[in-house]
Order: structure tokens, then C-alpha cells, then sequence
């Protein structure tokens, strides 16, 4: 059966919203923060954080950093938070884990003794202790935050024992305040903003080179288009991108035009879509970060899930 992929000579999905580590576009921001975030973790500055809003490639830029962190220098772990109600014991033991702690005690002055005497060891083994926190924004308790400027206070004469990296949305910086001396510590800032509509076109063109494409389908219009609608996000540019080559692919269309693209975005319902004189459509609701407050969590089922993604 023939597919898009087919249809446009193509060897993979040029625009999956999964972080596909070959696809990453190394932009001009995206360069100067991972320069910058490893500058931080190089000297231990201790606490950095790296914002940006949904679909900005906060994920995708970290785990471009925990490849980047060569194994012979660093002890690294990505820990993803997939929900805001985690305790700080939870929290302690998951990094105690990826830090290579075998048994955490559930005690937690037994757990923080062991997590202590790891990192000893992996100071004294030449190396560095990194912890890079995705989704930091769901960390929204004053406890969560103590148990970070604890960590950040074992130290050596020399330098700090860990350093963290948080990625997530603007919102960390509020959870930061929850506890002001923690906040008075993050040693570097960074936030993504959006591609610029140059930035988008070279984002396209890098994608479908890296899965083979042998030419441009999208016309000048359909870029200007794609940014326009995307806002430059580059979530929303591969959703528009997907569904675009698909379209074009059912109406048997080698050639993406504006008219195409500003269709696929309407039906997406996004801001910025309508045509000169129509009035744009209503902005989609924005996704919730976590559940509702109440609701109960199972951290054994995350335990499970988190062991399932591995150090990643």
C-alpha cells in the first residue's frame, strides 16, 4: 500500500513529534543555551534552569545534553516528572537511583546518607554528578524545593557534589520563590523563545533532508504560511508539516501550497490561520500540566513507567 512516505520519496517521518535525537535542528538559540548549560555543569555552578513554552524543544534540547555529557567526565541521569503530586521522599529516592544508589533506604536520613556517599564516590572517581529534571514545572511544593537546596549544599572544599538542570515552562520560576534562598542559587537562565520565520524554513528544509527527501514541497507561500500559523513553535510546525504532507498525499498534490496549509491549520484550530480579512479562530485551550489536585497517584505505577524509560 502506498503511503506520504512513498509518495514523497521519503525514508522515515521527517516530522514525528517524538524527540528523535538525529533530528535535532542545532538553531542559533538552541546552540548558545546547550553551549551555555554545559558551561554551567562543566564548573558545578549548581542549580541552572532552560524555559520555554509547550512544544518550544525543551525535551528534545535535553536530552541533546545528557548525549552531549561524555561518560569518561560525568555520572548523568535525565529524570522526567510526569506528575505534580511526587513527595520529596519519591523524589530523593528516584535520584538516589539514577545516580547509581543501590537499595535507597526509605528512611530519608539513611536515604540522604547513602545519596551522600555516592557522590563521594563518583567525585572521587574523577567524574561529575548531573541530574537534568524535564518537566520541572510540576515540582510546585516548598518541600520539593528544600530537598534541592539541601542537595546543593553537600559539597566539597573544592566545588558543589551535584549540579541540576531544570527544563520546563516558565512556571519554575514561581515554583523557585516557594523557596527564596533555592532561588537566589540558579547560577544561569535561559528561555527558548520562538523560531523567527527564517529559522522555521531552515527547520523544514533540515528535517526532510535528514529523512531523504529529494526536494522541497512547500512552496515560499506555504513556509511563510507554516510560521504564521505555528507561531514558530516547533511542536505545532511538525503537526501542520505532517498533516500537510498527508493532505497533499490523498489529493495527489506534489506541490504544497498556502491555500493547503492554511486549510490544514484551521482545522487544527490554530491562531493565525485565517486567510487577510477573516477573523482568526479561537485559541485552542492550553494543555493541562498536571491532573487536578485531588486526584490520586500511584508513585509505585510512575516507579514502573520511569524504569521503563531507562537513564535514557
Amino acid at each position: 500500500m502506498t503511503t506520504y512516505l512513498d509518495f514523497f520519496e521519503l525514508s522515515t517521518e521527517p516530522f514525528s513529534n517524538a524527540p528523535v535525537s538525529r533530528f535535532y535542528y542545532n538553531s542559533a538559540q538552541h546552540s548558545q543555551a546547550l553551549t551555555r548549560l554545559m558551561h554551567a555543569v562543566g564548573y558545578m555552578k549548581g542549580l541552572s534552569i532552560l524555559v520555554g513554552d509547550i512544544g518550544a524543544g525543551k525535551t528534545t534540547l535535553a536530552r541533546r545534553m545528557l548525549d552531549s555529557l561524555p561518560e569518561a567526565e560525568y555520572e548523568a541521569a535525565l529524570l522526567v516528572i510526569i506528575h505534580s503530586g511526587i513527595t520529596a521522599n519519591w523524589l530523593l529516592r528516584r535520584i538516589a537511583l539514577q545516580l547509581g544508589v543501590e537499595s535507597p533506604a526509605q528512611e530519608k536520613l539513611a536515604l540522604l546518607s547513602q545519596l551522600y556517599q555516592r557522590l563521594l564516590q563518583i567525585y572521587e572517581s574523577g567524574k561529575k554528578a548531573v541530574v537534568l529534571i524535564d518537566e520541572a514545572q510540576m515540582l510546585e511544593t516548598r518541600e520539593l524545593m528544600e530537598e534541592f537546596r539541601g542537595l546543593l549544599n553537600l559539597e566539597v572544599p573544592e566545588r558543589k557534589l551535584i549540579s541540576f538542570v531544570f527544563f520546563g515552562l516558565p512556571e519554575i520560576e514561581k515554583n523557585l520563590k516557594l523557596d527564596p534562598p533555592l532561588a537566589q542559587r540558579v547560577a544561569f537562565r535561559y528561555k527558548l523563545e520562538p523560531f523567527t520565520s527564517e529559522s522555521t524554513e531552515a527547520y523544514i528544509k533540515h528535517r526532510l533532508r535528514l529523512a531523504g527527501s529529494p526536494r522541497l514541497p512547500f512552496t515560499p507561500e506555504a513556509l511563510l504560511a507554516i510560521h504564521k500559523a505555528s507561531g514558530g513553535t516547533p511542536r505545532v510546525i511538525n503537526t501542520l508539516c505532517d498533516n500537510a504532507l498527508f493532505e497533499a498525499f490523498l489529493a495527489r498534490q506534489e506541490s504544497i501550497g498556502e491555500e493547503m496549509v492554511r486549510r490544514v491549520a484551521d482545522n487544527l484550530g490554530l491562531v493565525g490561520s485565517a486567510a487577510p480579512g477573516e477573523a482568526p479562530p479561537a485559541k485552542p485551550a492550553p494543555e493541562p500540566a498536571s491532573r487536578a489536585a485531588g486526584s490520586k497517584i500511584d508513585l509505585a505505577e510512575i516507579d514502573r513507567y520511569l524504569e521503563g524509560l531507562g537513564k535514557l
